[in-house]
């Protein structure tokens, strides 16, 4: 099994994740690393992503109707008044 040092943790993060742990009945050690196992085990068992979100809004919308036409003028520089 591998072995992790974070290093630099503020006192407020120090203070919380001891917090939690005390009140889940684990020490700090084992407060972060079931964290750890949740968090990765989150993203293997199907959590979905921004992109996968954006489709599922869209997913129900008929688009069989819909016609885009491309414009042929050419884009213009943007002006700026000074």
């Amino acid at each position: 099994m591998a072995t992790v040092t974070i290093r630099n943790l503020d006192e407020i993060t120090i203070s919380t994740l001891k917090a939690i742990a005390a009140e889940h009945g684990r020490s700090m050690e084992a407060e972060v690393r079931e964290i750890l196992k949740s968090v990765t085990q989150g993203e293997t068992t199907g959590r979905r992503g921004l992109g996968d979100e954006i489709h599922g809004l869209f997913a129900g919308i008929d688009t069989a109707d819909l016609t885009f036409e491309r414009s042929k003028e050419l884009p213009r520089p943007g002006v700026f008044d000074e």
